[in-house]
């Protein structure tokens, strides 16, 4: 999802006081309550599922239920508020939940079929533009047979539907506090998820504190957190230190990661926990642009990137080279632009452009937001700039903006090339080449394949084992690279820094890259 995503009423706070190291280990059987508080640059723009198909996913898997999840470890759906859930036929087109017994939503409400077939059509009938109906595109409709049974029928076979199913945009709502034709915009949640939402802050903090009533799958090893939403990731590590926060997530300077991972700072008492991540970074090209348009420019710009130096200059590590826009750690991925253009190479780029009857500086402006991916990505585009200008072959003017504006400009076609990011709905394949591709792709630049969108996805959505989809992926990668409407650049790795006293950070990302808080508890200090 781009931060899709990162992808940002108020309320009455009473300050929540942090335990100061005295906490117990999970089960320890004190009465001594589990209070944290994590920091994070990535603040909800959204407290309504609906309309959420962004960072707010954070905020919500913590105090919202879907149908299926993925607890950490997991690489496919199983239950939440579900007690199973399958398709029940051999065609993967219809996809049948029974829902646990005795679940309820925090006003009280019976959360039974019924609510969780209003929760999914009123994705549909409100249809947020640039929401996560996008994502229910094979849904077709919604049965539900008695009070514990849903049955969803699709128009076309998809076993990817269960993963969209366990997405946070698929969190289950009370009808009675949710309209059917309108978002949700009082700053209040009403759900059925681990943690109630006692009190909440638009771009400064959600207070999280434990539901009595929750029955799902999550083991809560804490008792209540605060989230703070942080506008600058220079503060975090100052607020980590002066135990203002206990853990932090999204947001950490490349900078800061390798001095927490060296130990320079040595009166510091954080740890750092690195996770597998799923993220990535690429450009988009409008093929509109005069010069973007022409893909000898395209396939020129392939040939000189030069990744490696990308990521040690500007991310010294904490991320890594990626030659497909399906990363590492999800199956089919491949080293497909390596394998077509190689390394870095002028005269190759010199050849294309000339071959093309371009002699001279191809000259196009770079696009990027200023405040969605972090504080590294103005000096990577300015390094991206370097390389290319270093060539002689293209005259690169760097411009940006923030991301409300930023998003305004690129749906409307207004940039010729621009950054995007893209954090997993789900670890599919599918994920990481249906969203691109089509007349309504995420990046806002209509990209028609019909051998992808006619052809190789509906063959891949017609396996239920998840598996035995990589000749497909691999042959939509190769057409991906052949077109060089987007060019991948570099995969992230994730990272929790927290006290030396936090435990749980090394569970706390599911594999959606989501942050499972009731992971995070304080160990015992005796």
């Amino acid at each position: 999802m781009f931060y899709r995503a990162s992808l940002q009423a108020a309320a009455a706070l009473a300050s929540l006081s942090l335990l100061a190291g005295c906490g117990l280990l999970p089960g320890g059987g004190s009465d001594v309550e589990q209070k944290l508080a994590v920091g994070t640059t990535s603040s909800p723009s959204t407290l309504d599922p609906a309309a959420a198909w962004d960072s707010s996913w954070e905020l919500m898997r913590n105090v919202f239920q879907t149908l299926v999840s993925f607890p950490t470890g997991s690489t496919s759906p199983e239950p939440d508020a579900a007690d199973n859930c399958r398709f029940t036929d051999t065609t993967s087109t219809a996809y049948r939940c029974e829902l646990r017994k005795g679940l309820k939503f925090s006003n009280g409400d019976t959360l039974d079929a019924e609510a969780v077939k209003y929760s999914i059509d009123r994705i549909r009938s409100i249809a947020v533009k640039g929401g996560p109906v996008g994502m229910l595109g094979s849904l077709d409709r919604v049965e539900t047979k008695g009070d514990d049974v849903v049955i969803f029928h699709l128009t076309k076979p998809d076993a990817t539907f269960p993963f969209v199913l366990a997405t946070p945009a698929m969190s289950l709502v009370a009808p009675s506090a949710y309209s059917k034709h309108k978002i949700r915009d009082d700053g209040k949640v009403t759900g059925s998820g681990p943690y109630l939402l006692d009190a909440y802050k638009p771009g400064d903090r959600s207070v999280l504190v434990r539901n009595p009533d929750y029955k799902g799958f999550a083991d809560r090893k804490n008792d209540a957190v605060t989230i703070r939403y942080f506008k600058e990731s220079a503060d975090l590590v100052p607020a980590l230190k002066k135990g203002e926060i206990d853990a932090t997530y999204r947001g950490l300077s490349a900078e800061e990661v390798v001095a927490l991972e060296d130990n320079t700072d040595k009166d510091s008492d954080l740890q750092i926990v690195e996770n597998v991540g799923a993220d990535i970074r690429f450009l988009v090209f409008n093929p509109e642009d005069p010069a973007a348009g022409n893909p000898a420019v395209r396939r020129a710009i392939a040939q000189l990137v030069d990744r490696d130096a990308l990521v040690a200059k500007v991310y010294r590590g904490t991320a890594e080279p990626l030659y497909s826009m399906v990363p590492k750690g999800i199956a089919a991925h491949t080293t497909s632009f390596f394998d077509r253009f190689g390394d870095p190479d002028r005269k190759k780029a010199k050849k294309i452009l000339t071959d093309a009857g371009i002699t001279k500086p191809v000259a196009l402006t770079f696009w990027f937001t200023t405040d969605r991916y972090g504080s590294s990505t103005a000096p990577e585009f300015a390094e991206l700039k370097r390389q290319l200008e270093a060539s002689g072959l293209f005259r690169i003017t760097l411009k940006s903006k923030p991301w409300k504006t930023f998003q305004e400009g690129f749906t409307k076609g207004e940039f010729p090339v621009f950054g995007r990011g893209w954090f997993p709905d789900f670890p599919d394949p599918d994920n990481f080449i249906a969203p691109f591709v089509g007349k309504d792709s995420v990046t806002g630049m209509p990209y028609v394949k019909n051998e992808i969108t006619k052809e190789l996805l509906p063959q891949s959505r017609k396996e239920s084992d998840r598996g035995a989809v990589s000749k497909q992926f691999e042959r939509a990668q190769e057409i991906l690279v052949d077109d060089v409407r987007v060019l991948p650049l570099w995969q992230g790795k994730l990272y929790v820094a927290a006290g030396e006293d936090i435990g749980g950070g090394e569970r706390a990302l599911d594999p959606q890259t989501v942050m499972q808080m009731w992971e995070l508890y304080r160990k015992a200090n005796w």
